[in-house]
């Protein structure tokens, strides 16, 4: 028996372990009856924790046999006895978090399909920033008249409800959705606002489920995927989200709602300083290039050691170019030799068209004098 469809909010539970097997990979039991959520329908599975005569092991994670209505195969931290008697405990606080994200796409799916028509058709809850994939392509306007939607459902504290009908009274009901289950059919439903069928865990009401934030939406897959957070988690997103904008307003001296002009104009300020950064490294590069050309193996700074060793490659000879930290650039047809000498003296590198590398600590200037010996 599935005890979490009957109380969402109950967390222990006695059930006589029916079933108990290992393999190599890793340890599972089947239960009289569990409060542990099996993973489906997008939404995790539970876990929590089973005490018994063997001590106490770790619930890792719930599966289904068979969905819907299969047994719920517990995996394990370690192994247990069939036929005791065991007290199983979810975690709550995991459970709770769930609940929320479950209700909340279910409101969101819903404001989706009354804002504009936008058809749920996957959905996926395993982390606090839960996705509701769309079939139609959606607009901004849409989306976010959505959103409102959702939360005024949260306002208003709809009642939440499960109950279980036949397939053949399936008509009779105005699902969001088709089920994607036969036979008995477990339907959730929020006050007048959602009805679909649904095996998941959910809240009492939905106003526990706020507040529902969409945190951005992209094409997918020919429709639309909305990102979301809720209850909980999205109050912790707010909290850290907030806590940064206050920093960098003090930072920056102004109003958190007003921080994008002076991060404006430092990205104005630091693209300028990288085209005059640029221009300089140019200059220098063009500067040293006859005595590259005359001296074959020269120190350089290492901001230009990619620009001169560029501008070295248009000319016939080979060149090695090395920066007082070490890195090196050689280029010319004898570049596998000069990469050869380096390595005599601890230096790494490679490449094609030109040699890349580094020195140990202290090298440059004895790499430079064997290999102007080689050139």
């Amino acid at each position: 028996m599935r005890l979490y469809q009957l109380d969402s909010y109950a967390t222990r539970f006695q059930a006589r372990v029916e079933r108990a097997w290992s393999d190599e990979k890793g340890h599972y039991a089947v239960l009289s009856q569990t409060l542990f959520y099996p993973e489906s329908g997008g939404q995790p599975a539970d876990r929590g924790v089973l005490r018994g005569p063997f001590g106490e092991v770790q619930v890792l994670h719930a599966y289904e046999e068979e969905k819907a209505f299969g047994d719920v195969v517990h995996v394990l931290s370690a192994p247990i006895p069939e036929g005791v008697e065991v007290e199983g405990e979810i975690d709550w606080p995991r459970r709770f978090r769930h609940m929320q994200r479950h209700t909340a796409q279910h409101l969101l799916s819903q404001a989706l399909l009354r804002a504009r028509g936008y058809h749920t058709v996957a959905v996926s809850l395993d982390s606090p920033v839960c996705t509701v994939d769309l079939e139609e392509e959606a607009e901004e306007a849409g989306v976010l008249e959505a959103e409102a939607l959702a939360n005024f459902a949260v306002y208003a504290d709809y009642p939440v409800e499960a109950f279980y009908v036949s397939e053949e009274e399936l008509a009779r009901y105005p699902l969001r959705r088709p089920p994607k289950v036969r036979g008995k059919v477990r339907l959730v439903r929020i006050g007048d606002f959602d009805l679909a069928a649904c095996g998941g865990t959910h809240l009492k009401t939905s106003a526990q489920a706020g507040p529902i934030k969409v945190l951005k939406w992209e094409r997918y897959k020919g429709g639309t995927r909305v990102y979301f957070m809720a209850g909980w988690e999205a109050l912790e997103d707010y909290h850290a989200k907030h806590a940064l904008l206050a920093r960098l307003a003090l930072a920056f001296s102004t109003n958190p709602l007003e921080l994008e002009k002076p991060i404006r104009k430092l990205q104005d300020e630091l693209y300028a300083l990288k085209g005059e950064n640029q221009a300089l490294r140019e200059g220098l590069a063009e500067a040293l290039l006859p005595r590259a050309l005359e001296e074959k193996a020269l120190l350089v700074p290492l901001p230009v050691l990619g620009e001169l060793g560029k501008r070295l490659a248009r000319f016939e000879g080979t060149f090695l170019l090395v920066a007082p930290e070490g890195r090196f650039v050689a280029v010319g047809p004898r570049r596998g030799e000069v990469l050869e000498r380096l390595k005599a003296l601890g230096g790494r590198g490679g490449g094609k068209e030109a040699v890349q590398g580094a020195l140990p600590p202290g090298r440059a200037v004895e790499a430079l004098a064997r290999v102007r010996e080689l050139l």
